[in-house]
């Protein structure tokens, strides 16, 4: 079951149906003891328009773990080797405890079809396509979702400890375009693929599949919610293995695709 956030209320599709509650709270649906008997009541629609969607959010943080593909690791101890900060990261991606950190909270998340935005202080801007679980306040995960996590890799290489600055600003964490409500996780062989077009050209694509993840979506959950509580359920991202060459950097109006079936495919363009 996919459910998208409109304007005008939660539009679920089953099976190819779509139904629509204008009364229903995202923040009910994803805390729901049963999601599905949550929208038993709700009415048949049409389904919805693009220009209607918002970010598949209400009250939750988004945070993200960091270093979980070994692409990833190799690429941000590149990117660090100059600062002295290299070795880090391969620590990290051996280390018992994962990285996690606060990406935004879910007034700065950009929806589908929306801006993502480059920092104007950086010279070195790049998406990071993530498979992204939703998880409700009692540390279940209940659906997935696509997150973009809009990096500066100038800064995070200058100093492992500009992470944040390098993570988190406004227009930097894109989700989308629905959550899927599933109740087995999703198959390892579950793909991600990214495209960035410039100017209606192919500028750079690649995939990867979730099963290259080190670590179990389970386990980074439970480091999430150890010392920590979310009222509402928190999503997360979890983590990049597709890098794009080191001489890529976003330009204002480039488009960045970014799909996983079955959620569907995430767009944006750079502001």
């Amino acid at each position: 079951m996919k459910a998208y956030r409109t304007r005008s209320g939660i539009v679920v599709e089953k099976a190819g149906a779509f139904s629509h509650s204008p009364r229903v709270a995202w923040d009910d649906l994803v805390n729901a003891d049963n999601i599905s008997k949550q929208v038993e009541a709700f009415a048949s629609c049409a389904a919805p328009a693009v220009s209607d969607l918002l970010a598949p959010i209400g009250n939750q943080e988004v945070w993200a773990a960091g270093v979980t593909y070994f692409r990833s690791r190799d690429a941000r101890m590149d990117e660090s080797k100059d600062s002295g900060g290299g070795d880090f990261y391969a620590k990290v991606y051996e280390a018992e405890r994962p990285e996690l950190f606060f990406k935004a909270p879910h007034y700065r998340v950009v929806g589908p079809n929306d801006q993502v935005r480059i920092r104007a202080d950086a010279r070195w801007n790049v998406p990071e396509p993530e498979l992204t679980v939703v998880i409700n306040k009692s540390g279940a995960i209940v659906g997935y979702t696509i997150g973009n996590d809009m990096s500066s890799r100038d800064i995070e290489g200058e100093n492992p400890l500009y992470l944040p600055q390098a993570k988190v600003y406004d227009g930097s964490c894109a989700i989308g375009p629905c959550v899927y409500f599933a109740e087995k996780p999703l198959p390892p062989e579950t793909e991600i693929r990214i495209s960035i077009h410039r100017a209606g050209s192919l500028l750079f694509s690649d995939s990867t599949e979730i099963r290259k993840i080190k670590r179990g979506l389970p386990e980074l959950v439970s480091y999430l919610y150890r010392e920590t509580s979310f009222p509402y359920g928190a999503l997360l991202m979890t983590g990049t293995g597709i890098v794009p060459p080191n001489d890529l950097t976003l330009h204002r109006g480039d488009r960045i695709e970014i799909t996983i079936d079955p959620i569907g495919t995430l767009r944006n363009t750079v502001a």
